[in-house]
């Protein structure tokens, strides 16, 4: 029982941290309806960006996260124009050439993060990484606790700013109804540019939380991508909430998992429930 205590606590710390890398997924692909399969790698690059100027100017990682958000969202927004003219403009095969474009980015990302840093993993230093709270007998790394707070302020922020705020609301309605909007004299292809510029904006954030749990390398975006997106499908295209009780899901499950079964089986449980919520529930968790 102890055990199995500790897991569940760990693990919806580690779900909170899910939500934090899956959360600009849940607005490019389950509002925006983009394919960006190059979702992870993005949180990686933003990863190696953090370690950069960690390792150069000693900044902490978490400053350096805030510090490269507005490039992220600069990023975002080239991307997202690439994107829209060379294929989303063209017509209703955007879909299938969508997953292809954003396959070569990520390759290209990878490439470049090989190419300027090696394949070796990268950590960063910070004064709270390697410290630990103990309650009881139960012991939490504090750079644990530190992710589990920033990613629970990072999603409820963006959950208010898209249910309160006037672009907000925009975002939210271009992706329901885009025809409907532009009759209404509002310019879709900028809103959804605009939002896919904040999907990548956060990214900064989740990247300097992802080398503050654990050190990174290259080819991480692999184990993420299958994550990410079976947080975003489960819980329910474009719902932020969903997001947040979905990750928790998935982090309790993955603990408990790993401390009753071992780790071989851990990476399997992003699968087996995105495969048992579609089963029962294919609109996902919070889905409409």
């Amino acid at each position: 029982m102890e055990l199995l205590r500790d897991a569940v606590v760990l693990g919806v710390l580690l779900g909170c941290f899910y939500a934090a890398v899956s959360i600009g997924l849940s607005i490019s692909f389950g509002l925006l309806d983009v394919p960006q399969v190059a979702h992870p790698a993005f949180l990686v690059l933003a990863s190696y960006c953090v370690f950069l100027l960690n390792d150069s100017y000693d900044i902490d990682p978490l400053v350096a996260g805030l510090l490269i958000t507005p490039v992220f969202f600069l990023l975002g927004l080239l991307t997202y124009r690439l994107y829209h003219e060379t294929f989303e403009k063209r017509g209703s095969d955007a879909g299938v050439r969508g997953i292809a474009f954003f396959f070569g980015v990520a390759f290209i990302i990878e490439v470049l993060i090989i190419l300027q840093f090696g394949v070796d993993q990268q950590s960063v230093t910070a004064s709270y990484i390697g410290k630990a709270w103990r309650i009881g007998d139960l012991r939490i790394p504090v750079r644990q606790l530190i992710a589990f707070a920033v990613a629970l302020a990072l999603t409820v922020s963006l959950a208010v700013y898209l249910s309160k705020t006037f672009m907000g609301r925009a975002i939210r309605a271009v992706a329901q109804d885009e025809e409907g909007l532009r009759l209404m004299g509002a310019n879709p292809v900028r809103i959804k540019q605009f939002a896919f510029g904040i999907a990548t904006a956060v990214l900064g954030i989740a990247g300097a939380l992802l080398i503050v749990v654990s050190p990174v390398d290259p080819t991480l975006d692999r184990v993420y991508i299958g994550r990410t997106f079976c947080v975003v499908v489960m819980a329910g295209l474009g719902s932020i909430s969903g997001t947040l009780i979905a990750s928790i899901i998935l982090g309790v499950a993955e603990s408990i998992v790993l401390t009753m079964f071992g780790a071989s089986w851990a990476p399997a449980i992003s699968f087996a429930l995105l495969l048992g919520v579609l089963a029962v529930r294919p609109q996902g968790l919070l889905g409409r």
